[in-house]
């Protein structure tokens, strides 16, 4: 859960961002990208008061009782020395990192948060989410994403050796769509799921902004004359992320 807020700290603002999709599609672009998103850090640090991030992270992760994912330390020891220095970070699990367990709370401080939530910052609601198996259709996933986060299939998966799990696992995420497209995402208008899902929500909870990743567009749609739906994008082709001044929702871009 993020505690609503009354009033963001003079000068300060909320950062939300997603769809890192670190690891793929090889470990030298990774890397790159992974350095990119550390100097971004250091970029929004100075007036960031909340980092919300928003799903697929990771391209994979899975949390063995004694053992993560190889790599990625830069990004871990900068949100390290974030939380540290009192900025709150919040983790939404997505699709590929959903098997995050504890590692991310107790060694940087961080709170994982498994479904959208609710809140309040300033004069303004919001909903957040990754936003996958959000809105109609999408059946295949929805009955996937249930076994995956079957606590049985999990301890599984646990039993099997972290050389072989971790290996099954990158080489399923080499095949995953953000590996294999290169914008050629397309806007898909009134079939677009999550603004469906949005505009029924709206029919009996009212928020001014909707926040989701996973689609892999940024996308600024105007719900109804009070709400907005904001996609993040990624981080693969568009260095895309919102930041909220206290007063407005903006989508912005990063060394673009």
């Amino acid at each position: 859960m993020i505690p609503p807020i009354k009033q963001l700290l003079p000068g300060k603002k909320i950062y939300f961002a997603s769809d890192f999709h670190l690891g793929v599609p090889d470990a030298a672009s990774s890397l790159i990208r992974e350095k990119k998103i550390v100097r971004w850090l250091d970029q929004i640090k100075a007036d960031a008061e909340i980092i919300i991030l928003v799903g697929d992270i990771f391209d994979f992760w899975f949390e063995y009782k004694h053992a993560i994912p190889r790599g990625f330390i830069r990004l871990q020891g900068k949100l390290a020395e974030l939380t540290d220095n009192g900025i709150a970070v919040y983790f939404f699990t997505g699709n590929h990192d959903m098997w995050m367990f504890d590692y991310f709370t107790k060694e940087l401080n961080i709170p994982i948060i498994r479904k959208p939530i609710s809140t309040q910052f300033g004069a303004k609601t919001f909903f957040i989410g990754h936003g996958d198996g959000l809105g109609p259709k999408d059946y295949t996933y929805k009955v996937l994403k249930r076994i995956f986060a079957n606590k049985v299939c999990q301890w599984l998966f646990a039993r099997i050796h972290p050389n072989l799990g971790i290996g099954i696992a990158n080489s399923w995420s080499r095949r995953s769509r953000i590996s294999n497209t290169v914008k050629d995402e397309e806007f898909k208008g009134e079939r677009e799921w999550l603004i469906t899902y949005c505009r029924d929500m709206e029919k009996h909870t009212h928020h001014d902004y909707y926040v989701f990743g996973h689609r892999h567009l940024p996308l600024d749609v105007q719900i109804n004359d009070r709400a907005r739906y904001v996609n993040l994008g990624e981080w693969v082709n568009f260095y895309s992320y919102a930041v909220f001044d206290g007063q407005q929702l903006t989508l912005e871009y990063f060394e673009k």
